[in-house]
């Protein structure tokens, strides 16, 4: 056994992340032998049938050796009480449980230290568990599982379904009775091992044995993992019926991590580091590594003092995951990676390839222990990790910036939000407007129209002449009153959950899509594109006969209020944009084909009104427009609303736009877009130029981007406006934070393969709305990546979601039109 002094990493960028502090060689192979981690102690097997406790928290406390096993250990854990502290070993002969601190005891008196033998199932046994109150323990030998009462030395019940061996097991905290299991024949169990019977069966997850098995408490989910490096996660709430929550790739999620750093400035490997992408190894014609999830362990990130204040709050609830060449910290909320750390990266660590791992790391401390054992020789290493450094060197993309969706500063002269406001305000000199007056009067018939309205001169005089009423009075209070109903209530923020399903509604006679929705900014309205090329406005209770907009020769693919809500914006198939007046029902502005080199694919009032954004091909562009309302009876053909382009930009990689999202309700300076390439950008338009760049977003291009906009009726705190929502066919919905450029949730509950389905955050923030492809519609709630509840009843995919930003209402659009309300007391 071999003590190594403070061994740090000298390996330049990677300097203070990882210290060696124990080296230990067995006279045995170390490839898989079993290793225990608790907040205090580790335990190894030595030499194959020794068994060797360490405190990393206290050095100065020798190796405790016990011996009582005469075949080669194969399981180790430690009970979850700390007095007394128990470890339970297990061999082909015997399962022994031990009180560490008894055996410290006696080894300092100079007697031999004894364990409590509990029996001998001559079987090799994969893997132990205590229950929480260390009563009990779980022996998993072959397919089979023992549960054995550690008191009375006997078993209590004998659990038999898998078709494999057992390789992970662990009881239920919040539910005592509920014990878990998985297994090499590739699929997870829930069991009642105080009846004795089988409680859940899954199907076979992946074509390879799982390997590990953790319980997250706080989330109330089952995560488990596999061997080719595939990790699952299931839900455990009563009523969510055990259905997946997310399934990652280690392998795709550390090469998404290491190209968002890279894209970002902010991570660069060491120089001599042998870790290249999967790009880079096929190049170079080297295998590709896989991540076998040999263990996980939960991690906590809130550290007092530290550098990682940048992140958010939500990254404190995350996963330690040991695989053969590498350490991951997992956020099981955003379900990224947080920080990845590769053996090939510290060239002075003595083991480069682990057959096994098991980490640990304490609540509020800013270290955290591993022990590896060498896949290749006899050696077990004893790792002290710096989670501060670690976590400061693979920052967030974007962690120092200063990104708010809430405008901070006046706007600068060279912006282009600049353009019209200052020409409107800039007054004529008046000797230019005379000489502007005398050049455009010429001499010229006083009729010059081709057919002349009779005056009436030759009709009788009418009996009544009009008479102006001068002694009108105006009443304030019964004008506002029926401006906005909506105003005498406020947005009730304890009946936020709508349920009930208050009206349904066709929207025509024949079966039709309804693509798009929208309410108006006072609730009282909404409007919806349909694929039969119209576009339809109902009331709020969808009473009445909606008023139609028809005009587009495609289906409708866009609908936007204005802020005033005067006006209705509308894009189609048929690559017009069309600006409609909401009172007249009339079409006032015009944008055909010619006015765009490619298809607009988003379009939107932008800046409280003043421009309209719309993306088309690479680029987005910003228009100066002018509604006429003017009506002229004889060339009411010839529209005389106007439009200009002030401003347009690219994106950086020059991929196509494929949606965009801002803000109208106030004043904001930023855009955000995504792009083709799956990348999120966001452009600052005070200063005319992109502001940051999130790579990766999804696995497919994002077909949609909610911001968090709020609502007139209620309040949030000003951070929350930098939340948005991204969405992608077959790749769920990620809420991100513009603060840090980070993902903060996922949430992966509701099927969506195929179509895309929309997303909508409610006027308060704590809920989000989505479509499904099962004809449900999914309520999640910001502080968890479960779903509420499921909303049923309808007859085909959801596909867009829509908050009444006045009242508990939302709409869903497939087929029909339904409107859910909640309960108002």
């Amino acid at each position: 056994m071999e003590r190594l002094p403070e061994m740090t990493s000298t390996d330049g960028p990677t300097r203070g992340i990882v210290a060696e502090r124990y080296l230990i060689e067995s006279h045995k192979s170390t490839a898989h032998v079993p290793l225990a981690c608790s907040t205090q102690h580790c335990a190894f097997p030595l030499d194959g049938n020794h068994l060797c406790v360490w405190s990393p928290r206290d050095p100065s406390q020798q190796f405790l050796t016990l011996q009582g096993h005469r075949q080669l250990i194969t399981a180790v854990v430690f009970g979850n009480q700390t007095d007394p502290l128990r470890l339970c070993s297990a061999s082909q002969d015997c399962i022994v449980v031990w009180n560490v601190d008894q055996c410290r005891e006696k080894t300092l008196e100079g007697l031999t230290p004894r364990g409590t033998t509990l029996g001998s199932l001559l079987q090799t046994v994969l893997c132990l568990r205590f229950s929480l109150d260390d009563r009990a323990v779980a022996v998993c030998a072959g397919s089979k599982i023992c549960v054995m009462d550690v008191e009375k030395q006997s078993v209590l019940v004998e659990l038999q379904g898998h078709q494999g061996s057992v390789t992970a097991v662990e009881f239920c905290s919040w539910q005592a009775h509920i014990l878990i299991s998985v297994s090499e024949d590739r699929s997870f169990k829930v069991w009642d091992y105080c009846e004795g019977s089988l409680i859940y069966s899954s199907s076979i997850l992946t074509a390879y044995p799982l390997l590990s098995l953790h319980i997250n408490e706080e989330n109330r989910q089952l995560v488990t993992g596999s061997t080719d490096g595939q990790l699952w996660i299931f839900s455990l709430v009563e009523r969510h019926h055990y259905h997946c929550v997310a399934h990652v790739d280690l392998r795709k999620k550390s090469e998404t991590f290491s190209t968002r750093r890279m894209m970002a400035g902010q991570y660069r490997r060491p120089e001599d580091s042998r870790y290249h992408s999967r790009h880079e190894a096929n190049a170079r014609g080297e295998a590709e590594a896989a991540f076998p999830v040999l263990s996980l362990a939960q991690c906590d990130l809130c550290l007092q003092g530290s550098q990682c204040a940048a992140f958010s709050s939500e990254c404190t609830r995350c996963l330690w995951i040991g695989s053969s060449t590498a350490l991951f910290i997992f956020n099981l909320a955003s379900v990224e990676l947080e920080a990845a750390l590769h053996f090939k990266d510290f060239q002075s660590l003595s083991v480069q390839v682990a057959g096994s791992c098991a980490v640990t790391s304490e609540a509020r401390s800013p270290k955290a222990f591993c022990i590896l054992s060498s896949m290749f020789g006899n050696k077990i290493a004893m790792l002290e990790i710096n989670l501060s450094a670690l976590l400061s060197s693979q920052r967030c993309p974007g962690a120092g910036r200063t990104l708010s969706v809430l405008a901070s500063s006046c706007v600068l002269p060279t912006s282009p939000l600049c353009f019209g406001i200052t020409k409107e305000k800039a007054p004529k000199p008046a000797n230019t407007k005379r000489h502007a007056v005398r050049s455009v009067i010429e001499d010229r018939p006083l009729v010059f129209h081709t057919k002349i309205r009779s005056s009436g001169y030759t009709s009788a005089p009418h009996a009544t002449m009009f008479s102006p009423k001068t002694n009108i009075k105006h009443n304030s209070k019964r004008a506002s009153k029926c401006k906005n109903n909506y105003k005498c209530k406020e947005y009730s923020l304890e009946s936020f959950l709508p349920r009930n399903l208050s009206r349904q509604v066709a929207v025509a006679q024949e079966p039709v899509a309804v693509s798009c929705v929208q309410f108006s900014g006072d609730g009282q309205r909404l409007a919806c594109g349909l694929a039969n090329h119209l576009c339809l406005v109902f009331d709020a209770s969808l009473s009445g006969t909606p008023a139609a907009f028809s005009g587009h020769d495609g289906a409708v693919s866009t609908v936007c209020w204005s802020h005033d809500k005067r006006w209705l914006l509308s894009t189609g198939q048929d690559r017009t944009l069309r600006v409609w007046s909401v009172h007249r029902t009339e079409l006032m502005m015009l944008l055909g084909p010619d006015s765009f080199p490619k298809p607009v694919t988003a379009a939107q009032f932008y800046y409280m009104d003043t421009f309209i954004l719309l993306s088309s091909g690479p680029e987005f562009r910003l228009l100066k427009y002018h509604i006429d309302l003017c009506r002229d009876d004889i060339r009411r053909y010839k529209p005389k609303s106007r439009y200009k382009p002030v401003f347009s930009l690219p994106l950086t990689s020059g991929a196509d736009v494929a949606t965009l999202s801002a803000v109208n309700d106030f004043y904001s300076h930023l855009i955000l877009t995504a792009g083709r390439d799956r990348s999120v950008e966001v452009f600052d338009l005070n200063v005319g130029h992109s502001a940051a760049v999130i790579a990766e977003v999804h696995s497919r291009p994002a077909h949609q981007i909610c911001q968090n906009k709020g609502s007139s009726f209620t309040t949030q705190p000003s951070v929350a406006y930098n939340l948005f929502l991204t969405t992608a066919v077959g790749d769920g919905v990620r809420l991100w934070d513009l603060r840090t450029l980070g993902c903060v949730r996922r949430f992966e509950g509701h099927p969506n393969r195929s179509y895309p389905c929309g997303v909508a955050f409610s006027p308060c923030g704590r809920l989000m709305g989505c479509g499904a492809e099962d004809r449900h519609a999914y309520v999640y709630e910001m502080g968890s990546s479960s779903f509420l509840y499921r909303l049923a009843g309808h007859t085909d995919t959801v596909t867009e979601v829509a908050f009444n930003p006045a009242a508990p209402q939302i709409s869903l659009l497939f087929l029909l039109l339904l409107i859910l309300t909640a309960n108002l007391p």
